[in-house]
């Protein structure tokens, strides 16, 4: 199913039969109960997976970027409806046609650790995500600022020619290949984040490794992870530059991989909130007073035992057979108690808009 969430993701259901992939979901909810209110102002939150790493140039797992999301920050953050607005660029602008932007950093900023984050610190994440050496899977997304393809793909060697420059500690200028639409909206994503090279250059690859070896430059620090323990936390930044707004004290996580474990802990009181992952589950809630509905941009689709074997799936005709004869609305249906609807392309309907009002 295709669903709003931070980030696009791709959840893979496996089905053991012909070789293809259908994509069968379409405009989707994810179901979760939730309290109104809490005593504490600390979230008691938890994540069905393992953390994987906090290292921005390595992290590909919507956990990982949603951890990422809350302890670093982007030359750019976003408004609750998603529009760009000032990060630790207080203020930025681009030329007429578009492949020259300029931004200006907010003066004074620091590391968790007390370190000076400057412009430089943006200048030597960028190369080291292009870099084909660290073998960044995000970096595709660099695609468009100037060189960045020619460096990832090892034909040019000169990290410096990458289209991103310091021209002092506060001011950043990055050049582009054609006009990116989209460019804004990067600016928010992990990937893009400044990263200290004074603090993981005697790291190398254990960079983000655990929650002690990344250093941070958000709203709150990241502690209590040392690599593959179940339980952490999120602690305020004191170095960060608008320390004051922080009104939350923090955030409990625990790892719960039991769909129906978190939701006993939920109705014990141990989580603020869970996800009802089982249509039992949210056919017994639904009701609730405490049952909330969120879009999710997740792509669901279903693919077909890929070995490359079964030689009648060079044709066209077969595949799309196989296209034409699924059916997305039941799929749909059937796993969600119906707040899913079917797929009617790659892209979820309502994600984007066009720049005339309509859907994408």
């Amino acid at each position: 199913m295709a669903r709003k969430k931070k980030m696009s993701t791709g959840k893979k259901v496996g089905i053991t039969a012909l070789a293809a992939v259908i994509v069968i979901g379409g405009v989707a909810g994810y179901a979760t109960l939730g309290k109104k209110s809490t005593t504490s102002n600390v979230l008691n939150e938890y994540l069905p997976v393992d953390m994987t790493t906090q290292d921005l140039s390595q992290m590909t797992d919507s956990y990982a970027f949603e951890v990422a999301a809350n302890v670093q920050q982007g030359l750019l953050s976003r408004t609750s409806s998603g529009a760009p607005k000032a990060g630790l660029a207080k203020s930025w602008s681009h030329s007429k046609d578009g492949l020259t932007w300029t931004f200006h950093l907010r003066k004074g900023l620091k590391w968790s650790n007390g370190d000076a984050l400057t412009a430089e610190d943006f200048v030597y994440a960028w190369q080291r995500t292009v870099n084909p050496k660290t073998a960044s899977q995000y970096a595709y997304i660099y695609s468009g600022i100037k060189n960045a393809d020619a460096i990832n793909s090892g034909k040019n060697k000169d990290l410096s020619s990458l289209g991103i420059k310091a021209k002092n500690k506060t001011t950043l200028v990055v050049t582009l290949e054609h006009p990116m639409p989209q460019f804004q909206n990067l600016m928010a994503f992990p990937v893009f984040f400044a990263q200290d090279k004074k603090f993981e250059s005697s790291l190398g690859s254990k960079v983000g490794t655990s929650s002690s070896k990344q250093v941070y430059s958000g709203p709150y620090k990241f502690v209590g992870w040392n690599g593959s323990n179940k339980n952490f936390k999120l602690v305020p930044n004191k170095n960060y530059w608008n320390a004051k707004a922080v009104k939350n004290k923090g955030v409990n996580f625990q790892v719960v991989t039991d769909t129906t474990a978190a939701l006993a802990l939920y109705n014990k009181g141990e989580l603020d909130q869970v996800t009802l992952s089982t249509p039992q589950q949210i056919k017994k809630y639904k009701n609730s007073k405490n049952f909330k509905i969120y879009n999710q941009s997740q792509t669901d689709y279903l693919e077909y035992n890929q070995t490359g074997k079964v030689k009648g799936l060079t044709n066209t005709k077969i595949r799309q057979a196989l296209n034409l004869a699924t059916d997305r609305k039941t799929i749909a249906n059937s796993v969600s108690e119906g707040l899913d609807s079917a797929a009617t392309g790659i892209t979820p309907a309502g994600l984007a808009l066009t720049s005339t009002g309509g859907d994408f």
